[in-house]
């Protein structure tokens, strides 16, 4: 087993050695990420509104309670929260309350809010019910200042403007979304989507690209070296094939934990994410194996597997949502193992899926990988007996 292990971590150390890997290993997957969230992340259902400032005051008081009877999320936070938030699109709009407007509130003079939105397309839309609210605050104090302007008492303004409130009910629209797809991703971040098609694509397109190592350790002699060594055939294949499995499993973590540092991504239950990420990272170590063991240049390696890859990816639903697919497209996405694990990666992320949800998938995901693993390892063990 150590004869395996040791092999497997040249094979890892020299994919991480590779200088233009900085880029497109650890650079490139993050930078899409926050791209496409940034212009394609899909927004949750409630608006959500950080406010921040005014704490323990009248204004602030009257601005949560409005807001949230117009059913708007809202949370009390920090300047430097309120900012993290806008900038992750964790809070649709900011709203900062300043000590000079809650005491203006208070002497019933104008007062002004700052208002801060995130970048996010569904941000206009969350501006629009945040002005709703804070103009209904102004018409009522407006209303209250009028009547007490006519001389009546202030508890008698009160009294009289919810009595005109309970008198008069104002029209109200409900929108029932009927839509599946919708409803699909309805709830999830902005980041959520985009993290897990990244992950899966650059997972595999790692993988196949990193079987040039493997050429490279076939044509320089390192693998007829390392067969001098009391070392079988078998543990060199392991070897091999378990280095493989090492880059894909590099791979697939950075982004795991990046996403989740960086943007906060919510992969849901951790141990299940990571049983998925294993069987799908054995599945693209297979791969690997099978082109790194039928070609002998490494450059037609590289580019096989960025094709392979980027088609495989498209077909599974890691550039456009699968739910978006039309038949026979939607059929034969499920040959690819890009959708199963996408398949169970949501059902985990967005419905809190158990073991048995997933069960299928995973089972799916590790027949591909041992006969992948069978292929290429005979193709491998053909290549040797041919080389020696």
């Amino acid at each position: 087993m150590k004869a395996i292990l040791a092999i497997a971590g040249v094979e890892v150390r020299r994919f991480l050695r590779d200088r233009s890997n900085i880029f497109f290993v650890f650079t490139f997957p993050l930078l899409l990420i926050l791209l496409l969230g940034t212009q394609f992340g899909s927004s949750r259902a409630e608006t959500r509104v950080s406010l921040t400032g005014g704490s323990g005051t009248a204004l602030e008081s009257v601005v949560t309670e409005q807001l949230e009877a117009d059913g708007l999320q809202v949370e009390s936070v920090t300047a430097q929260v309120m900012h993290e938030q806008l900038a992750r699109g964790r809070a649709d709009v900011g709203l900062v309350i300043r000590d000079e407007a809650a005491a203006a509130f208070d002497d019933g003079r104008r007062a002004e809010l700052q208002i801060l939105t995130a970048s996010q397309a569904s941000a206009q839309a969350a501006l629009q019910e945040v002005r709703g609210s804070l103009g209904a605050i102004s018409m009522r104090h407006s209303q209250l200042a009028a009547l007490e302007q006519a001389g009546l008492p202030a508890e008698a303004a009160e009294a009289a403007v919810a009595q005109a409130q309970e008198a008069f009910q104002p029209p109200r629209v409900e929108i029932l979304d009927t839509d599946n797809t919708a409803q699909e991703f309805r709830g999830l971040g902005v980041f959520e989507l985009g993290a897990v098609q990244q992950l899966l694509l650059f997972i595999f397109l790692s993988s196949l690209t990193g079987a040039a190592t493997l050429i490279q350790a076939r044509r320089y002699g390192v693998i007829p070296r390392t067969m001098s060594a009391p070392v079988s055939s078998g543990q060199t294949i392991a070897g091999q094939a378990v280095g493989r499995f090492g880059i894909a499993s590099v791979q697939g973590a950075y982004i795991l934990v990046g996403t989740a540092l960086l943007f906060g991504v919510d992969w849901g239950n951790l141990w299940l994410t990571a049983m998925v990420l294993i069987a799908f990272s054995a599945v693209a170590a297979a791969a690997a194996m099978i082109i790194g063991s039928l070609l002998d240049h490494d450059g037609a390696a590289t580019g096989i597997g960025i094709g392979a890859g980027l088609v495989l990816a498209g077909l599974g639903g890691c550039m456009v949502p699968p739910e978006f697919f039309a038949e026979p497209l939607q059929s034969i996405s499920w040959l690819t193992p890009h959708r199963w694990a996408y398949d169970a990666l949501a059902a985990i992320q967005r419905r809190d899926a158990s073991f048995t949800d997933i069960l299928p998938a995973l089972g799916i995901l590790a027949a591909m990988a041992a006969i992948f693993l069978m292929f290429g390892a005979w193709l491998l063990r053909r290549s040797l007996q041919r080389a020696l």
